[in-house]
């Protein structure tokens, strides 16, 4: 299965489409928003998610969203074609929970490469139809590389401090398997985002470098942390600072914070991040916090002020959307940010 996807990949050499390095001088880029809100629209049900393909699977598997790259292709490439309709630069590949350690909760783990491979593929199409049509703004794909459901950093035993429910090994060889796939199927840069522990962003990262030493190639990389609360500290216990220490020992093309806050909570994080690093920074907020019913609330325009802020204080490089984030939210973003420069670092970080 592996090799047959390999050798009919069809995919253009990363130095035919455009260098991301290149665009982000040039410009604030814009990230798309959130898949999975995206994906609700379509209320899709146990056999939606199934398909034909897997209709006798033994266990459920409603909720898997990574499975609908096998299952619905179109409506994937739909909410793809409906950010870079909005405005978006990059857009994130459907593998947020593409690991053979996400897919255990599934019982999917064999589908790995091939999840991976296809939400790459899909993704690929999609941007390469907008760049044809308007070349003089590349569209590109970021290989989304979520946190895993486990920490490396703490035990989730109170009782026993010292037990991991995963090792920093079983980490780096799921995520190398996930980065080569990403990279088989088209994906322009890795993003590894989402980041509640920074043990586990050092391993995905400690995989992407060996699969770049074995093939040879560069690839760029993006982080982005996630600050949980109001104590500034992402869940294992870092502040801002010791995040971005952290991952700083491998050349990234952008550090920045996603999900958990909005906006407006996120800024006094950013302002800290943008003045302490040379790497570009990139944020993409949630649509505010969740209601009771675990809802977003915060409308595009809302969203689109808050991040003016972002932008007047030449805060940013990359700026998008997590959670709640719409299309909607996309083209407002995208509209202020083409208004403004993007942040160049006094920082010696």
């Amino acid at each position: 299965m592996t090799k047959d996807l390999k050798d009919n990949t069809g995919v253009p050499p990363l130095g035919l489409r455009g260098s991301i390095q290149e665009e982000i001088k040039k410009r604030i880029l814009v990230l798309d928003g959130a898949m999975g809100t995206m994906l609700q629209r379509y209320n899709f049900s146990e056999d939606d998610f199934r398909g034909e393909r897997f209709k006798d699977f033994p266990h459920s598997l409603k909720g898997n969203n990574d499975l609908l790259s096998l299952t619905q292709p179109k409506a994937i490439a739909e909410v793809h074609a409906a950010y870079f309709e909005a405005g978006a630069d990059i857009v994130e590949t459907n593998t947020f929970s593409g690991t053979t350690i996400g897919m255990a909760d599934y019982h999917m783990e064999d589908l790995v490469y091939e999840l991976n491979y296809e939400s790459a593929k899909i993704a690929r199409q999609v941007a390469d139809e907008f760049t044809a049509k308007n070349p003089e703004k590349p569209r590109f794909v970021a290989g989304s590389i979520g946190p895993t459901n486990r920490t490396a950093s703490m035990s989730p035993d109170v009782n026993d401090p010292g037990y991991r429910a995963v090792t920093f090994d079983d980490l780096r060889i799921a995520y190398k398997q996930q980065v080569e796939a990403l990279m088989d199927g088209g994906s322009d840069l890795l993003l590894v985002e989402t980041i509640f522990d920074t043990l586990n962003a050092k391993a995905a990262l400690f995989a992407i470098e060996e699969v770049k030493d074995e093939r040879g190639i560069d690839i760029p990389i993006m982080v982005s942390g996630t600050i949980t609360d109001a104590s500034g500290r992402t869940l294992s216990g870092q502040t801002v600072e010791a995040f971005l220490i952290s991952v700083s020992h491998i050349p990234l093309l952008s550090v920045g914070f996603n999900c958990a806050l909005g906006a407006d909570l996120l800024k006094p994080y950013l302002q800290t991040l943008s003045h302490n690093t040379s790497f570009n920074v990139s944020a993409h907020p949630n649509a505010g916090l969740p209601n009771a019913f675990g809802e977003y609330d915060e409308t595009p325009a809302q969203t689109q002020a808050f991040i003016v802020e972002y932008l007047e204080d030449s805060l940013v490089n990359i700026i998008g959307g997590c959670c709640g984030t719409t299309p909607d939210h996309i083209r407002l973003i995208a509209e202020a940010a083409a208004k403004y420069k993007p942040r160049v670092s006094e920082a010696r970080l």
